[in-house]
């Protein structure tokens, strides 16, 4: 995995290049989609003493390997169905390898120190989830409670039937800038105020100066954001 490249400027500048602000970007050009099937659990965790877990538990299939393990009563998943039997492919089963898939249990440093916990439930929406969460974090100033319960948006395929490049919006936008996305060739699925589909986001932050640890639940699922 290149990260060097996917993280340096110049690539950054490469993807930028391919955004036109008046028009929608074809779906050709946009890479490949998932779907929302199976189960999703992220839990967060830091201790008194600044240990911490991100941890993200998803089955993939609807019941994953449909193998329980007798041991721990745990539900194996199946998340080797994403590798590509093709020799010549990327994501080709090789031993020991990891195959591609949409999990992401996050953590975030602010001068070499742990500042955040995020994780998600969504498919192909997490890493947009963790984008706008992080976005409203660093350059809104957002607690993590008001990050992961403001408005949100998907672009892909979430429901059978949907188009590949439908933009899934909550309501709770400005309804000038949905008209407007609509206006440059958007195909726009307007959900209501909350929408369960947009994922689950919950967190942890750590203030760096004082330590005060600050949780955050999705209002969109059934989670919890607990202190002991």
């Amino acid at each position: 995995m290149p990260v060097g490249k996917l993280i340096s400027k110049s690539y950054a500048a490469q993807r930028r290049a391919l955004i036109d602000p008046k028009r929608a970007l074809s779906w050709d050009k946009v890479p490949s989609y998932g779907s929302l099937t199976g189960d999703t659990v992220y839990v967060a965790a830091v201790d008194g003493e600044g240990n911490a877990v991100s941890l993200i538990f998803s089955l993939y299939g609807v019941f994953g390997s449909c193998i329980t393990s007798a041991e721990t009563g745990v539900v194996l998943q199946n998340r080797s169905a994403y590798f590509s039997l093709d020799p010549k492919h990327p994501n080709r089963l090789e031993p020991g390898k990891t195959p591609l898939h949409t999990l992401i249990a996050s953590m975030a440093f602010k001068d070499e120190k742990l500042w955040a916990l995020l994780g998600c439930m969504g498919a192909d929406g997490q890493p947009q989830i963790h984008l706008q969460a992080y976005v409203g974090m660093i350059d809104f100033g957002r607690d993590i409670q008001q990050a992961v319960a403001d408005p949100r948006w998907l672009s892909g395929r979430f429901a059978l039937g949907e188009a590949r490049d439908t933009l899934h919006i909550e309501a709770r936008y400005p309804k000038a800038t949905i008209d407007e996305l609509v206006r440059r060739g958007h195909p726009i699925n307007r959900w209501d105020d909350w929408n369960e589909l947009a994922g689950h986001a919950h967190g942890i932050t750590i203030d760096p100066q004082t330590g005060l640890r600050a949780g955050g639940s999705d209002p969109r699922s059934d989670g919890a954001a607990l202190g002991y």
